[in-house]
């Protein structure tokens, strides 16, 4: 590793601390790098998973105070997120690595139709608020505090498994997925969501590093893993505390850009 590739991969680790805590698919920035740096592509995604768990670490903490009357619950989500964590990690490394490099691509575009969609998304659900509200329902603020059905409790375990499974396999957007599925089925603002989101996919990430670091510790690169750790603690911390205030068009921009390069370079 040459000096200029550490800078290189510390830098895109504090852009991908800071993408993930505002909206997460900050491995969309990692990972293509990691591969255009010549790094085979499952040790890429399992030295990227390690290297940002310390990043998601700090995403959460910075988004603690949205957390503070969701404890419990993102303690129950995440055993699903635990779970599903654990099995994409030993999914990944069950499966060929030619498996891995075939499906990536197909991954990478769905997680780019995703950070895409994500506006439409988010007008989507203040849209069923509204009509909510219009219809008789409670108003937003009661919409957000109240606690919600035995339904949506359970849907909302499924897609904190589902997310999981995704993001022990392969993390890229898996913060936008999850958003995505949550705020279909929680009442929640999405600040709250995000901040939710922050909390499982770190729980997903570090518990699919531990599987790799017992199982197959030959795949980590570990001084990547403390580039990224490095340089995503910061992005995390940073993201958390004024991230809302860049453009999302900008950061969406530079997220497609790179993810359409790393397919191009895998196909």
């Amino acid at each position: 590793m040459t000096v200029v590739d550490a800078v290189l991969i510390a830098v895109v680790g504090v852009a991908a601390g800071t993408i993930n805590a505002v909206v997460g698919s900050g491995s969309l920035i990692t990972f293509p790098t990691l591969l255009a740096l010549g790094y085979p592509p499952v040790v890429a995604n399992i030295s990227n998973n390690i290297g940002l768990v310390s990043g998601g670490l700090a995403g959460t903490w910075g988004y603690r105070s949205h957390l503070s009357d969701q404890k419990r619950r993102l303690v129950t989500m995440a055993i699903m997120s635990a779970i599903g964590g654990a099995s994409g990690a030993l999914l990944l490394l069950a499966l060929p690595a030619s498996a891995f490099a075939t499906v990536v691509p197909v991954l990478i575009a769905i997680a780019l139709v995703l950070v895409v969609a994500q506006p439409v998304i988010q007008r989507t659900l203040a849209a069923r608020r509204r009509t909510a509200v219009h219809a008789g329902g409670p108003s937003p603020l009661e919409a957000d505090e109240r606690e919600p059905g035995k339904a949506a409790i359970g849907a909302s375990m499924a897609a904190a498994g589902i997310a999981g499974v995704y993001g022990g396999y392969f993390g890229g957007a898996q913060g936008i997925l999850l958003v995505g599925m949550l705020g279909l089925v929680l009442p929640e603002t999405l600040q709250r969501l995000n901040a939710l989101k922050n909390g499982l996919t770190t729980c997903v990430n570090a518990v699919a590093a531990v599987v790799f670091v017992v199982v197959a510790p030959w795949q980590v690169d570990w001084m990547v893993v403390l580039l990224l750790a490095a340089g995503s603690t910061v992005g995390g911390l940073l993201g958390a505390r004024v991230g809302k205030r860049l453009s999302p068009t900008l950061l969406r921009a530079m997220i497609v850009v790179v993810g359409v390069v790393a397919i191009i370079s895998l196909l």
